[in-house]
């Protein structure tokens, strides 16, 4: 793709980071097979390739308007489109560039940005969301179904692990998580000391960045990443292998410090090594999976193993792109997977994306409850807390984090 940005756009780091992702686009148009909201509404504009175009537009200075920011807005940045492509275009970060460059430009109508400004100051906030959220339950019944629905049973948390073993890993614990599954990452604390591994909890880290960084406050975001930084970095100094996360959404957050921190020259360094350390719990455990394999061996087996569906959320696929590890993991703990239809394609929760994008992210979710329980399994597993409650919210069949089904089997 040839560009002509404008100077003021192109000599910035955003514009030179834009305009080398441009110009490695062709137009073929294989990310159009792959793009969940262009096979809803069949329109190019909301595909990859037309809001490339969009973006190109307005890099080269055409005018911005509320229907540029539309289309970018319904993109759920799933990046399956990035797995499609054949040119290596980082669709993800493209769009990051463009929908700050829009929100500059034409900004939000009232009830838009109070609904954003109301997110980003509750979801993130690990006290204010918790609260919230034990109220909201308390009142459950009172609520309509569309909150209700939000609003999922807490599984209460096994015991977290006392015994200090000689390996230590750090776990982001993140900011909804607590309150709606704290019994994730107790489980992956049961599972990894069972591998001699001991889950250390630093106190003062929170959410990873990613509410507030997709809802284009920068600033932000990266206030929160650098807390993390501040919070870990006494733990890493004192020997940590990984920096642990069981949430992949929050994971292609934690991978990014790097490169988002880049530029700060009080954090790069840190936040290079931080990205060098993360680590999905998948990733973890399949490193170890000799051991977890001779641990199971003297588990009796299952008369009739579980008939589970996995969901691999788009952060897992096609932002970190670890395909078939949680398969190979679950198969080994004597699960019996079934087969998913259109398993490249996203649930329609994209973190905010539920309440931001509610009737798609409703067509979304009918698809792919309707193909997770096609094989009807007895459980759905997956491996991020906003798909989770997002399928939940859905499926009659119960959903869980595929790490709480390979505690079970310990």
């Amino acid at each position: 793709m040839q560009t002509n940005l404008v100077d003021a756009i192109k000599k910035t780091p955003d514009g030179q980071e834009a305009d080398a992702i441009l110009r490695k686009c062709v137009h073929c148009g294989f990310c159009l097979a792959t793009c969940p909201t262009y096979q809803l509404l069949g329109d190019e504009l909301d595909s990859p390739r037309g809001r490339i175009y969009l973006m190109k537009e307005m890099l080269e200075g055409a005018p911005v308007t509320v229907t540029t920011q539309l289309h970018l807005d319904r993109c759920l940045t799933c990046r399956s489109c990035e797995s499609t492509c054949p040119s290596g275009v980082e669709f993800g970060r493209l769009i990051d560039i463009g929908r700050h460059l829009v929100e500059e430009q034409v900004g939000r109508s009232g009830a838009s940005g109070l609904k954003r400004m109301a997110l980003r100051k509750l979801v993130p906030n690990r006290a204010l969301f918790g609260v919230a959220f034990k109220l909201g339950r308390a009142i459950r019944p009172l609520l309509p179904l569309t909150l209700q629905s939000k609003l999922p049973a807490v599984r209460p948390a096994a015991a977290w692990p006392t015994t200090r073993r000689a390996r230590k890993m750090l776990v982001l614990e993140g900011c909804v998580q607590p309150a709606m599954a704290p019994a994730i990452n107790a489980a992956a604390a049961k599972v990894l000391d069972a591998l001699g591994i001991s889950l250390i909890r630093a106190p003062g880290e929170g959410c990873c960045g990613a509410v507030s960084h997709h809802l284009n406050a920068r600033d932000e975001a990266l206030t929160h990443a650098r807390r993390n930084i501040d919070a870990w970095w006494p733990v890493i100094k004192s020997g940590a292998e990984a920096i642990v996360v069981t949430a992949s959404g929050c994971g292609t957050m934690v991978q990014d410090y790097g490169h988002l921190l880049g530029h700060d020259p009080g954090y790069a360094g840190q936040a290079t090594e931080v990205s060098h350390l993360y680590r999905d719990v998948s990733q973890v455990v399949m490193e170890e999976k000799p051991a977890l394999e001779k641990l199971l061996a003297k588990v009796p087996a299952d008369a009739s193993p579980k008939r589970v569906a996995f969901h691999s959320p788009c952060s897992l696929q096609h932002g970190l792109k670890i395909c078939g590890a949680v398969e190979s993991l679950l198969t080994a703990a004597g699960y019996q997977l079934t087969q998913v239809p259109d398993g490249h394609l996203c649930c329609g929760s994209a973190g905010t994306y539920s309440i931001l994008q509610a009737e798609l992210s409703q067509q979304l979710l009918g698809n792919k409850v309707r193909a997770l329980e096609s094989g009807e399994p007895d459980v759905i597993a997956t491996a991020n807390i906003g798909c989770l409650t997002h399928i939940e919210s859905g499926a009659a069949t119960p959903v869980r984090h595929w790490i709480e089904l390979l505690a079970d089997r310990l």
